[in-house]
Order: C-alpha cells, then structure tokens, then sequence
C-alpha cells in the first residue's frame, strides 16, 4: 500500500523467461501490493518461472492474443483485484522497476493520474542503445502526434506507464486493438477524457533478450500511430467518431 491506496504491478509477457527474475527482484515491494504476470502463449516456461518465483497471479494465454490483447487482461485482473494504482512493466528488463515508487508516489499523492517513464528525456534512449532509426521515427511521430492531439509530451511510445483505476475504469479499452498500436489508443483515449499525463526521466536498455519489434512492423505501427492521432484529431472537431472512444 501507498497512502492507503492498493499498488498491482502487471507484466504483459511474451518469452520472457530469460529476464523475468530479474526485473522481478528490483520491483519495490515495501509499495507493490500484487504482480500479475500474463503469458501470452510463450514458449519458454514464462508462466511456470512466474510461478516458481512467487507472482502473485499468473495468467496464461493459450493462444497468443498480440500485444494489446495482453494487456487487455493484465488491466482486467488488476481491477478484479482492487487496485488503486496499476504499473505496466515489461519484464524483459529494458525499463527500470526502480522508478515504480516514483510513479506511484505521484498518482498517490493526486498531482497527475497517469505517470509515463519516458526514454527521451534526460537523452536516455540513445545511451540505452535505443537504435537510430527507431529514436528518429519516434522524435518525428511524438511531434507530429503532439500538433494533431495539442499535447507536449516528449513521446507516446513508452512501455513503461502507470495509472489510477479512476482512468482504466472510464476509458473503454476493450474497444482498442490487440496490437501493438493499443497504447497510443490508450493515450488518444485518455487525452479525450481529459486526464493530464505526467513523464518521468527513465533510463532504458537495448539488448539481445529485451523485446522489440523488427523495422518492418516499425513501419506497421507508424502507419498505425498517425491513423490513431488523426483520427483523435477528426474526433475532436466533430469529423469523424470513433468506437474507441465513449459516446
């Protein structure tokens, strides 16, 4: 608990055998509540080493519903549980748990609802080893998301997030993809509702065993980016009205 309020971590895994334990050992537990972990029908034991280790609730896909599918579960469970406050961590190790107490200590404290651990500020994705065509295609989609959806945030492509139950509970994800394009309509949803978003500096890792998707589905997800801001933008001026969003 932190300030009375229930913290559940969750893990939307895929594969992730090799680098579960230790992203679970550097998560906070004097704050963490639960860990919910769903394995989205990886073939390396993930669910059974969630197990063995001792996370709290484990869940296992017998089919692989994509990414926006994953989390689709990890935010049901969490609400099914009684969380006040949800992380999404990846497990693959390329975020840091470290920064959980930071994140929910704003959420806690009321200053914002949503918490983004952000690569590009403090110059981290580059010192990460975040590729150069990925860090450059992110810089021009953030610009261009922020002048289709008049925010500032300093990128829409984090994995690392936090929320209030207030926000999951009002937003209709269900309605989103299953892919990897879910986050940004997440946050085209959030934005529409009107809740603000916090970032905080986060240090992130590229190596062999962290996740991370080739550049042809890079382009996939671009394309897939600019269709979710333009549309949140055709929303906004009453243009166009898009199932995602609660009428």
């Amino acid at each position: 608990m932190f300030l009375q309020k229930k913290v559940v971590v969750v893990l939307p895994a895929y594969n992730a055998a090799q680098t579960l334990l230790k992203t679970y050992q550097e998560i906070p537990f004097d704050i963490v509540d639960e860990v919910i972990l769903v394995d989205d029908a990886s073939s390396d034991g993930t669910a059974l080493l969630a197990k063995e280790i001792g996370i709290s609730h484990v869940i296992l896909h017998q089919k692989n519903k994509g990414y926006g599918g994953n989390q689709k579960s990890c935010y049901d469970k969490a609400l099914a549980v009684g969380a006040d406050i949800v992380i999404m961590l990846h497990p693959d190790y390329q975020y840091t748990p470290k920064l959980i107490t930071a994140m929910v200590s704003i959420i806690a404290n009321d200053l914002y609802p949503v918490v983004f651990g952000s690569r590009i500020l403090g110059k981290g994705a580059i010192k990460g080893g975040m590729p150069y065509y990925k860090y450059f295609f992110n810089r021009i989609l953030t610009l261009t998301q922020n002048i289709l959806m008049n925010q500032k945030l300093s990128e829409y492509h984090s994995g690392y997030r936090a929320f209030s139950a207030e926000v999951l509970n009002k937003i209709n994800y269900h309605a989103n993809s299953d892919d990897f394009v879910f986050d940004n309509q997440m946050i085209a949803q959030i934005c529409f509702e009107g809740f603000e978003i916090a970032e905080v500096t986060c240090p992130t890792k590229y190596f062999k065993e962290a996740s991370s998707i080739n550049f042809g589905r890079s382009i996939t997800y671009g394309l897939g980016v600019l269709g979710v801001s333009f549309g949140y933008f055709f929303q906004r001026i009453g243009l166009y009205k898009s199932k995602i969003y609660k009428h």
